[in-house]
């Protein structure tokens, strides 16, 4: 698939305003009595189509707008946005912001990031690349994706519909320490959802494709044909009793266990010490063959930035070496709160790598032997302050290394410490469609609840 240029590429004129108005509105700030300030401007835009069963549901195009400010009156904070860019909308802003500051207690880890740790060099990514896809073929290429999947097995009876979803990004944030800084990204996704019936009753799944830049998408048909292949293959799903078993979970799935570790070690859960791993920098987690890492400056990554939310320079740093945690995820706030330095990760972590090992996915089914493979998860039964875990689960049952049948309806539990402590795998499979980048991960154990 190609992606259709734009003739007339108008975001760095729009980024010139953003600057413009972020330097302004400091100078503002400053002009009222604040000691410290800071400020994002932003514009967003997009197209979103949705098609069912071949006729049109929704055609949306998007452009918002925003301006968020933040002052400081020594040690007492402010905040303030607006969804406007007229100068009167903004002043009124800053007047809100400095009102909301004059009248809230001090918070000594309140103030602008270190100046020693604001990027000082911020390279072109690779992040931009506009997709001036019209409405018209938008729909078509919704209506294709749909066809090829419906049209895949005559067991596909229905559609949740299919989806194209384009979209551009433009933000410049400056502060009072004299740090100003733009970037720009493009995030367009297609995807798509059917529903397949027999004698046994009717399943539903779906796939898609996420990408920087349309030119890297699959082939729409393919992603069509690979929802109805997932949806035909969960027919005949059946529940399993309540055993202990091995656990695989596909990439999308597993990267949602990467993400409660993160969440884990993020400064927020920790200075609240709502966190399980409260305390644990240097200690063993994982075992030690796993590694995880950030890399937040790989060309085209979907998670990709040279600063972060607060200015502070993004870098490759180790998250896990050896199973031991590395270091924490800090903003400036909890940095200040926990007697520690920022870590860039202000707004959250760029490009996880969770290194994969030498089995690809059939190989990791091998390796299980017999247990449940899962490939979607529901509920949000997972608490960061124990580490207890338990959530709805759908899948496939494995015999002999081999998929047996679907199953569904069975609930999965364990505690995040033990199954941290106790993964067997990562595979090569890696899911490069979000910025935590995983492949299959498989677990010693879990208990499985289905009916008795």
């Amino acid at each position: 698939m190609n992606a259709i240029v734009i003739d007339k590429d108008t975001s760095s004129a729009d980024l010139a305003r953003l600057s413009d108005i972020a330097e302004d509105v400091i100078r503002r700030c400053r002009a009222k009595g604040a000691s410290e300030a800071d400020v994002a401007a932003s514009i967003d835009t997009g197209l979103n189509v949705n098609v069912r069963l071949g006729e049109v549901e929704t055609v949306e195009r998007t452009r918002d707008r925003g301006v968020s400010v933040t002052v400081y009156f020594g040690k007492r904070k402010g905040s303030a946005s607006t969804a406007d860019l007229d100068p009167a909308s903004i002043e009124q802003t800053v007047e809100h912001a400095c009102a909301i500051a004059r009248y809230t207690e001090e918070d000594p880890a309140n103030g602008l990031a270190d100046p020693a740790l604001l990027a000082t060099d911020i390279p072109d990514l690779d992040l931009w690349h506009p997709w001036d896809i019209s409405p018209e073929e938008a729909i078509r290429l919704a209506v294709e994706m749909e066809d090829a999947g419906r049209a895949f097995d005559p067991r596909i009876s229905n559609s949740d519909g299919a989806a194209v979803q384009v979209g551009a990004s433009m933000t410049a944030y400056a502060n009072s320490l004299g740090f100003l800084g733009t970037e720009r990204g493009t995030h367009h996704s297609l995807s798509a959802s059917l529903i397949a019936e027999d004698a046994n009753g009717m399943q539903r799944d779906y796939w898609y494709d996420s990408v920087r830049a349309a030119s890297d998408f699959a082939a729409a048909e393919s992603i069509g044909r690979k929802a109805a292949e997932r949806t035909v293959a969960r027919l005949g799903a059946r529940r399993l009793g309540t055993r202990d078993c091995p656990v695989l979970f596909t990439p999308e799935v597993a990267r949602g266990l990467i993400g409660h570790f993160l969440s884990a070690i993020s400064g927020g859960a920790l200075y609240r010490r709502a966190s399980f791993l409260v305390d644990h920098a240097g200690k063993q987690v994982f075992p030690r063959w796993m590694q995880i890492v950030e890399r937040p400056r790989i060309p085209r990554g979907l998670g990709s930035t040279a600063f972060d939310s607060e200015g502070v320079a993004t870098r490759d740093a180790d998250l896990v070496t050896d199973g031991v945690v590395a270091r924490y995820i800090l903003g400036s706030y909890s940095a200040r709160k926990l007697g520690l330095a920022s870590t860039g990760n202000a707004g959250g972590v760029h490009n996880v790598i969770v290194q994969p090992g030498q089995d690809d996915f059939a190989a990791l089914l091998k390796r299980m032997h017999t247990g449940l493979l899962v490939t979607e998860l529901m509920g949000q039964g997972v608490s960061l302050i124990t580490g207890d875990y338990s959530r709805g689960a759908s899948g496939f049952w494995v015999e002999n290394g081999e998929i047996a049948y679907p199953v569904e309806e069975i609930t999965i539990a364990a505690n995040l410490r033990d199954m941290f402590a106790n993964l067997v795998a990562v595979g090569r499979d890696v899911d490069r469609r979000s910025h935590i980048l995983t492949g299959s991960i498989l677990l010693e154990r879990m208990t499985v609840a289905g009916e008795d």
